[in-house]
């Protein structure tokens, strides 16, 4: 996305969206197509990184597939249409609530990550829960504010048009910024693994601890 757009290669930038979000690009021009990626960027480092690390540290490999089937099923069915509405609410609820504990720690990661860790965290208390997702939100709110940006807005999915709050306190964001997004998700998705691999060991450490005195006791 970042070198259709450099090269000033609309369509080109135009096709590539749907690789990365639902949003209708026909109509999308260069700042409106780096919003839609920074902000992809923003809610995947969750859902396909951080979320996955932390249910395999907390579960094993039962934790990870388990996360990732549900997270699939949502982005299946989990659409607020009249085709997926009465089986899909259950698949986007359930989702949310697997994602609720990850969200949470990729904006932390974030704000760790980005160069003002203060004012970054002051977006994610202010904007964080203005989105109408309870997860993406704060992942959002935590890229808007370590990249010094503006996200949010109108978005048009289909025949569906929704408008959303803004976001971050910055300019809106421009094509520079989609590398800049994708470094910063970088750094996230490294702490996420050495965190995941520590946490790991830790749970282990302890759940032996109660294996013995479980065996102690008599």
């Amino acid at each position: 996305m970042a070198e259709a757009l450099e090269d000033g290669d609309l369509e080109r930038a135009r096709k590539r969206l749907p690789h990365l979000c639902g949003r209708d690009p026909s109509g999308l021009g260069a700042e409106e197509l780096a919003r839609a990626t920074i902000e992809s960027l923003a809610e995947n480092t969750s859902d396909a990184v951080v979320a996955p690390l932390f249910w395999g540290a907390v579960a094993g490999v039962p934790g990870l597939l388990g996360y990732r089937a549900v997270n699939t099923l949502d982005a299946m069915v989990g659409h607020r249409s009249a085709c997926y509405l009465r089986f899909g609410w259950a698949a986007a609820r359930l989702d949310d609530v697997a994602n609720y504990v990850p969200a949470r720690l990729t904006a932390l990661l974030t704000v760790l990550a980005g160069p003002d860790r203060r004012g970054a965290w002051s977006v994610v208390r202010r904007d964080g829960h203005r989105h109408p997702s309870p997860n993406a939100g704060r992942c959002e709110a935590a890229f808007a504010g370590a990249l010094g940006v503006t996200l949010g807005g109108t978005n048009v999915y289909g025949s569906r048009v929704e408008h959303r709050p803004t976001m971050g306190d910055g300019p809106r964001p421009d094509v520079a910024d989609i590398r800049r997004a994708v470094r910063l998700t970088r750094v996230v998705s490294m702490g996420a693994a050495v965190g995941a691999v520590v946490g790991a060991a830790v749970l282990e450490v302890w759940g032996r601890r109660l294996r013995r005195r479980s065996l102690r006791c008599p």
